[in-house]
Order: C-alpha cells, then structure tokens, then sequence
C-alpha cells in the first residue's frame, strides 16, 4: 500500500480504490506478456537457457526463427556473442537467423538473442530475450565445469520474472544456505509479484539459481531463488532515476534520456528511501483522485513507517495537488503532475530498475 501525506490515514476509502484498481490493473503479468505477445519464438528455434557443450575446434551451429501476428517485419538481432562467429539474419513476418561458429579456445560463452518488430507508429515488440550458454572444452575433453556465472543486469539491459509459487530466498545458491525471506506469488496490491533478476549460476546441469532484488526491509536486500520458482525471464531496457536533491525524475531507455519531469518526495521524518529498487506494479483509475490517474508500485519500503497498512511500499504517482510540487510533500511516495505521471506511463514498463539518490 503505498505512502501518502494526507490526513490519518483511512483504511476504508483506500480499500475501495484498491477494488477498483484490480479490476483495471494495466499490469499483472499477462498484461505484460500482451505487449510483446505479438513477437515469439518458433521451433527450430532451442529452448531459453539451453546449455551446448562442444569441444574446440568443433562447429557448432543452429537456426532461430520467429514471427509476428501482425504486418509488421520481424528483426532477429545477436545480442551478445563471442568473436569470430558468422550470425546471418533474414527479416520478415517470419525471420530466421543461423548463428555458426568454431571455437578455438576452451572456456565458457554466453550468448543472447532478440526478436523485435517496429509498427509504423514507432511501437517496439519483443519476444523474451533467448539467452545460451556454451562450454567450449579442450579438444581432449568434454566434461562443463560447474558452477557456471553469468550477469543479468547492466547500466542498460536488466531482466525480470513473475514468482510463480512461494519460494524461499536463501542468502548463497544452495538449498542448505541460511532463509532471508519468502516472496508470495501476489503483491499487496493484487498484482502478480515479480522480482528483477541480477546473476544467475548454473550449479548444474539441471539446476540454476538467480540472484534476484528483493521488496524487504532493509532496503537493498538481495537473495538467491531456484529457477524453478520464477517464470520465464524478461527484458527491459529503461531505468527511472529519483533524485531528491534536485527534485527531479529521469527515465532512460538504452542509456539515453527519454523522460524529465520535477516531483515531490518525502518530508525530512517521513524520507523517501535511497538505493536501488525496481518497478513492481502498475495501477489506475483510482476512486480517489489523490493518486491520479496512474501509481506505480516499487519495491522501496519506508524505513520510518514500518507499521503503515501494507507494509509502507513507496508509490510513484499523480496528485490532485500539483501547485505543492516540486517539493518535500508526502510520506515518501514519489509524486508527479497528472500529465507528468501519464507519459511517464507510456514509457516505462514493469520491471524497470530504479534508482533513488
């Protein structure tokens, strides 16, 4: 529930906006899958995290192929590979891409692969981002040394997924390692819960686990959760800055600036929290015309108001009161102007890192 700077605060009317918000919720998890829903992955394309282990001096080589339901031209792209690979790509309604390569040195390769199509309207489709790893051995040997490493998010490119049943949160990648927390399959607000996914680690041949940030108090709190409690894995490529200092807010997309607008933030006593958080959720048409016409869930927690009804999530939202903006205005909710708050909406989807300084 998220923090506001209203009078005492009155469980009733806020009740009756959150029934209504779920019944109009733009985002739980297939509203998200919608917007790339267009684009997917068809056979003979390998299934997402398909391990190959060759030996050098091998070739190795697969097809790709996706499409798109609507007239729009399908683009399949070599996200991240290693050098000297030949990656060639058809585009179309249905594109198909060939990736071959013969590695000569022993190691352990990642590679990503995305499918994206362009409307004429400039709307970007995609099809979850296909990640491999390869284990080149050494001509003698075939044998993948685990555990095998590899990051999931960077300044630009970051990757979520839906908690598809209650699953514990351990503070290393072992199910002996010591409990941190549990993450609910559903969020306060009746979203779908969803977590932003930093590392992964293949201790396994059949087991992986991911570092994941979680929505807990304090603050910045990690964890590592088995791959088999989260869903597929999602890309996004934005990322919303909260300064409080300048009382401004910036989103990017790709490292550039697409977004500015001044906000107010919390009272010195009731502070927004600083750290890195991630978007959880997203809400609209409230009864109550305090939040606008659009909140956005964080995984931010105030830090002062651990007692506040729904655990004091911090919200980032519109107000009724824009004359009070930019300033420190609220109980640590991050508030636009209405018209600031609908762009903003446009632009950024769930899942979106964020950064409050």
């Amino acid at each position: 529930m998220f923090l506001h700077r209203a009078t005492p605060f009155s469980l009733r009317p806020f009740s009756a906006a959150l029934a209504a918000a779920a019944l109009a919720l733009l985002l739980l998890i297939p509203a998200a899958r919608s917007a790339e829903s267009s684009v997917v992955w068809n056979s003979p394309t390998p299934a997402d995290h398909t391990k190959f282990s060759v030996k050098a001096g091998t070739l190795l080589t697969f097809t790709l192929t996706a499409s798109t339901s609507t007239a729009s031209v399908v683009h399949i792209e070599a996200v991240r590979v290693p050098k000297g690979i030949s990656f060639n790509s058809s585009d179309g309604s249905a594109a198909r891409a060939t990736f071959t390569w013969t590695p000569e040195t022993a190691g352990d390769y990642e590679l990503q692969f995305d499918a994206s199509t362009v409307d004429a309207s400039g709307a970007r489709a995609t099809a979850p981002t296909l990640t491999y790893s390869i284990h080149v051995a050494p001509a003698g040997g075939t044998t993948i040394k685990y555990p095998v490493k590899y990051a999931l998010a960077t300044d630009k490119v970051a990757h979520w997924a839906v908690v598809l049943k209650p699953a514990l949160v351990r503070a290393k990648p072992s199910a002996s390692a010591h409990e941190i927390a549990t993450l609910q399959r559903m969020t306060g607000d009746g979203t779908q819960n969803l977590v932003l996914v930093l590392n992964g680690i293949d201790v396994g041949e059949n087991q992986t686990w991911y570092r994941v940030r979680l929505p807990i108090l304090p603050n910045n709190s990690t964890g590592w959760v088995e791959a088999r409690y989260l869903g597929d894995l999602y890309k996004v490529r934005t990322h919303l800055y909260i300064d409080r200092k300048s009382l401004t807010a910036t989103l990017k997309r790709d490292g550039k600036t697409i977004f500015r607008s001044m906000i107010g933030v919390g009272r010195t006593y009731w502070p927004t929290p600083r750290g890195e958080f991630y978007v959880r959720s997203k809400l609209t048409n409230f009864n109550d015309p305090f939040y606008g016409p659009v909140a956005f869930g964080t995984s931010a927690r105030s830090a002062v108001l651990t007692d506040w009804p729904g655990g004091g999530f911090v919200g980032v939202h519109g107000t009724n009161q824009p004359d009070i903006l930019p300033g420190h205005v609220s109980h640590g909710c991050v508030r636009m102007r209405n018209a600031d708050i609908l762009k903003l909406a446009r632009l950024m989807p769930v899942g979106t890192p964020l950064t409050i300084s």
